[in-house]
């Protein structure tokens, strides 16, 4: 009788299905069955459409998941798209028959004419399913093979400490609502089948596993990415080094010299326009920020530093001739001087006090030259020992960290 059913469904194509996709699941529709077929026949097709029995344990699903692509990684919404291909199969002794009686090697049916796993992806915004009636193949043995492909953008907690040279771990996490864990069971396997590597994030390693204690069954895929870094590194490390640099040499510029002030304002002001758009590429976290971001604040402060150091000293050795010439009296007009006892030089005076103020200035801009030059090499070996060394853990989801949060278990 269950061939009967299976050769009347195959060939005469009699259900009628309706959407696959609501919310983020995929879900059984309605079988709309002819009205000639009366002999208990619903009865029958009713009991192909619940989870078959296998005794005291669990149905165990054979889940094959092959990635085929990964695309648009959004560091800053923190989501990626991906392409899947998964294979369920299983094993239904109600749709078996005798192959010597009735010889076919293969019997396709409409997925909503049997029993299939709806299938649930956790971390999804969207998922596209490519096949809105995808078809169930079904051998002599009961053995049912089914195919779904999907396109999906899912959240992705992203480890960007060490952006751009950052490594993360994505997983999809994927449920069957309808079952509990007493009867269904997933036995999940994964296969990387990405051709394309022209990619900023490329796809290091796929791993699938079952969570343990699960009320309902489920099984994740863990994609691991990685940042190529070409980008950003072309993008912020090299017009970042480049200001750096320039204000050092600014500094072998002479302190008298009102291009050097100039020069350096307009290297702080460049700086600030530079590190606002920088604030914009990077992503931010609620905890384990990129270093980079710190790396180029303190880039900016020692910019700033650097800068108000050249206008005070300059202000100051500005102020200071002002005062060298006000205390320098000039000569006594029409006062008559005596040839064998000249009286004191005005000029002579002036240049002293200039000369004093002037070589004061510019020991104290050498001695902080070499102070910050000094600083700056430093401050470049303590960002590589972190970038090296540094580690940080992300705060716990709400859900896993609250009291009475977190999946269901048991």
């Amino acid at each position: 009788m269950a061939l009967r059913l299976l050769l009347h469904v195959a060939v005469l194509r009699l259900g009628t299905t309706q959407p696959l996709v609501q919310g983020l699941g995929f879900r059984e529709p309605a079988v709309a069955w002819p009205s000639f077929f009366h002999f208990n026949s619903p009865l029958e097709v009713q009991e192909t459409r619940q989870i078959p029995k296998n005794g005291s344990t669990p149905l165990l699903v054979d889940v094959k998941v092959f990635v085929s692509n990964v695309f648009n990684v959004d560091i800053l919404r923190y989501t990626i798209s991906s392409m899947l291909l998964l294979r369920l199969s299983w094993l239904d002794t109600r749709l078996a028959w005798n192959g010597s009686v009735y010889p076919r090697r293969m019997v396709t049916l409409p997925w909503g004419s049997l029993w299939t796993p709806g299938l649930t992806l956790q971390e999804a915004l969207w998922v596209d399913w490519q096949d809105q009636s995808p078809q169930a193949r079904v051998d002599p043995d009961g053995h049912v093979e089914l195919y779904l492909a999907l396109t999906t953008e899912t959240n992705c907690d992203f480890e960007l400490l060490h952006f751009p040279r950052d490594q993360s771990d994505c997983t999809l996490s994927f449920y069957a609502l309808s079952n509990t864990a007493m009867e269904l069971e997933f036995q999940p396997h994964v296969v990387n089948e990405i051709v394309s590597v022209k990619r900023e994030y490329v796809v290091r390693d796929l791993k699938t596993q079952v969570p343990p204690q699960q009320l309902v069954p489920c099984f994740q895929v863990t994609l691991r990415l990685q940042n190529t870094a070409l980008k950003a590194i072309l993008a912020l490390l090299v017009p970042g080094v480049a200001l750096l640099l320039a204000d050092m040499c600014g500094g072998l510029l002479p302190l008298q010299a009102t291009e050097r002030t100039a020069y350096k304002v307009t290297l702080l002001l460049g700086y600030l326009v530079f590190h606002s758009s920088l604030v914009q590429a990077l992503p931010s976290s609620s905890s384990c920020n990129p270093l980079l971001i710190y790396y180029f604040t303190v880039l900016l402060l020692l910019l700033f530093i650097s800068t108000m150091e050249t206008v005070l000293l300059a202000g100051l050795l500005a102020r200071g001739h002002l005062r060298a010439k006000s205390r320098s009296s000039p000569a006594m007009r029409g006062e008559r001087q005596d040839p064998g006892h000249p009286g004191p030089n005005p000029e002579e005076a002036p240049r002293g006090v200039k000369g004093s103020w002037s070589s004061w200035a510019e020991a104290a801009d050498h001695t902080f030259f070499l102070v910050y030059v000094t600083g700056m090499v430093c401050s470049q070996f303590v960002f590589a020992g972190l970038w090296m060394w540094a580690t940080c853990k992300s705060y716990p989801a709400p859900g896993v960290a609250a009291p009475h949060g977190g999946q269901p278990r048991l």
